[in-house]
């Protein structure tokens, strides 16, 4: 008996050390988070910086073939260039000291800007500065030189809105929960604040109360330093602790922050030990029990006692397995080998039901030791058939021989399939969320509980599986046209030249009159056209490889298509939204073998560029008239 208890005990204190360590496993995820969501703002903003000056080299070697650059033809094309990336408008700065502007005006800004300064740094981009005509708007500028002869004749910048930043750089951490610093680490200015209404000074702010053991001195360092980290201060409006987390930029001194709520930062720490928490008391219950039947019969407790510490450690290995396999789901292989070996069963399948998360099953096969994502028409019928059997009503399903599992699954003597059980598992709000079966049963009788005791854990699985889908949908899809984003165009790009065969297009398209439909009717009409734009590409197009890439840029790549039938997908999609009154320009690149896929885009885009000129070309389609 005392070695019983001492076991038992010993049970318990390491599973409470097992949830305290998974606790903090978790809590060093979160700062890994958090740190991760950082870097990849950092990150995004850099290559939003390199996406801008390589659209300004464009624009200066373009401009060099412009003896005057105040040339009207020339300046329809700079102006043409609004709102693109960080970028609001171009301007270009002379040697005496004057500044073309949109339209090919010339104003007269010395003592503002010096040409011989901002020549001499080459290319570079401000810190924020104050905008030539309106003073109260602070700005950057982005600087790049136009060349010819080997010399430097002008330079050309575009101009970044710094009130206006965040949302052309469609920046979100944390789903829109954190608020977003740029900071300029030689004086302390805020060049992007999603927090305050104003621009103001990070060390104009004062002193913060801080969360014990931290302390402003602690940026002030790191700062000066050019070092990362964080601080937690108290926030003034809620009480709550805030998280700031900063690092350095590889963009002149500058410095990207987070500011994020505590109970933002450890959202999954709390769901995780409330289930952890349930699953003690839920083992606590089971000892007690456990206690009072031992009590009445020594024999049958010792007995008894072993088949629940095999239990107990079988829900911990499957645990512990599917705790991350909805990151790893090679962990399902293993999980499901254990359920297989415990049960004595030769296959065993678990389904997705949840509609929020995509359709997958996995079934591991033991007599091959394989585990198989795919799923057959033999197994979505299964599925279908068991979820309309336990919306029913019925807790589990169990045949355990071909007579009684015939008239449910007729084809089970084909499927070589002699006995099954399952069980429905069901989520946090009591909705079914996946099934679980055991096949082909060596063990008599059969023992349901055996797949109860880990429907918590493949619940959990379902539920992390919902969250990780949706993130990954978010990170995916552009929300306004539900297309994928730059985001899955960056990462499906490399994939792209091993699914053709014999040919790959490129669609390059471009909404036009799209900053003047803003002006005039407002951003709802502007929404409205990319909308009826995203739509039309996709039902010509498709979805599985069509992307925003941009403002009201878009991307589709047509694969194994003849080059004019790709063509003439492009003609169609321009007269189904021009019979819409709706205006784009498409450049179709078809190559039957691409030398990269970079040559292959460029010069889909190059097309659409020649496109887009010969519109505005046209008569009507002047952007000064349509303005005026």
């Amino acid at each position: 008996m005392g070695v019983t208890l001492a076991f038992i005990l010993l049970m318990a204190v390491g599973t409470y050390g097992v949830t305290g360590w998974m606790s903090q496993v978790e809590e060093q995820r979160c700062f890994e988070r958090l740190d991760e969501e950082t870097g990849n703002l950092c990150r995004d903003i850099e290559a939003q910086i390199r996406s801008d000056r390589e659209q300004l080299e464009m624009l200066a070697a373009l401009a060099v073939g412009y003896e005057n650059l105040e040339c009207q033809a020339l300046w329809e094309i700079l102006d043409s260039y609004g709102e693109i990336g960080m970028m609001s408008r171009v301007e270009i700065l002379m040697p005496d000291d004057t500044v073309i502007t949109s339209g090919g005006k010339r104003l007269d800004v010395q003592g503002q800007l010096s040409f011989e300064r901002e020549a001499a740094l080459g290319a570079h981009i401000s810190d924020r500065e104050t905008d030539l005509t309106d003073t109260s708007q602070c700005i950057l500028r982005h600087y790049v030189p136009i060349v010819k002869d080997n010399e430097t004749i002008a330079m050309l910048y575009g101009i970044g809105v710094l009130g206006n930043l965040p949302e052309g750089m469609e920046m979100q951490p944390y789903g829109g929960q954190a608020a977003i610093y740029l900071v300029d680490g030689n004086n302390g200015d805020f060049l992007v604040d999603t927090w305050h209404e104003e621009l103001g000074n990070l060390w104009a702010l004062g002193e913060r109360k801080m969360a014990p053991g931290y302390d402003t001195d602690q940026i002030r360092q790191d700062f000066n330093k050019g070092e990362e980290g964080y601080v937690v201060f108290v926030s003034e409006t809620t009480g709550s602790n805030l998280y700031f987390y900063y690092e350095p930029m590889g963009v002149n001194e500058w410095r990207v922050a987070l500011s994020v709520p505590e109970d933002v930062v450890f959202s999954n720490v709390r769901e995780i030990k409330k289930a952890l928490n349930l699953f003690l008391a839920f083992e606590a219950l089971c000892f007690l029990g456990y206690f009072l039947w031992m009590a009445c019969d020594v024999w049958r407790e010792t007995n008894e006692k072993q088949k629940q510490l095999d239990t107990i450690h079988y829900i911990n290995e499957i645990e512990k397995l599917l705790f991350n396999a909805h990151e790893k789901q090679e962990n399902m292989g293993d999980a499901l080998a254990k359920i297989a070996d415990i049960t004595a069963a030769e296959k065993v399948c678990f389904q997705i039901t949840e509609k929020a998360v995509e359709d997958i099953s996995f079934l591991w096969d033991g007599s091959k030791k394989q585990i198989y994502k795919e799923e057959t028409p033999w197994m979505k019928g299964t599925k279908e058939r068991l979820l309309n059997y336990f919306q029913e009503g019925n807790s589990q399903f169990l045949a355990l021989d071909e007579k009684s599992l015939k008239p449910f699954f007729p084809e089970c003597r084909q499927r070589s399939v002699t006995s099954m059980m399952a069980i429905p598992v069901e989520g946090f709000s009591g909705e079914i969320c996946g099934i679980l079966s055991a096949l082909n049963l060596s063990q008599r009788p059969a023992n349901p509980n055996l797949l109860k005791n880990v429907n918590f854990s493949f619940s959990m699985f379902c539920h992390n599986m919902k969250g990780y889908s949706e993130i990954k949908a978010r990170g995916e899809k552009d929300f306004l046209t539900g297309m994928y984003n730059r985001n899955r165009y960056e990462t499906d790009l490399p994939k792209l030249p091993e699914i053709y065969r014999k040919s790959l297009a490129c669609a390059y398209i471009d909404a036009n009159e799209l900053h003047e439909l803003n002006n005039s009717k407002g951003h709802d009409a502007g929404d409205a056209m990319l909308k009826a734009v995203a739509g039309q590409i996709r039902s010509k197009f498709g979805t599985e490889y069509t992307y925003r890439i941009g403002g009201d840029e878009f991307l589709a790549f047509v694969v194994d298509m003849e080059k004019e039938q790709a063509e003439l997908l492009g003609r169609e999609l321009e007269q189904a939204l021009a019979e819409k009154n709706f205006h784009i320009s498409v450049g179709v690149q078809w190559e039957a073998k691409i030398s990269t896929m970079n040559d292959l885009v460029k010069g889909a885009e190059k097309k659409m560029y020649l496109a887009k000129k010969e519109y505005y070309a046209q008569e009507g389609h002047d952007r000064r008239r349509r303005a005026d």
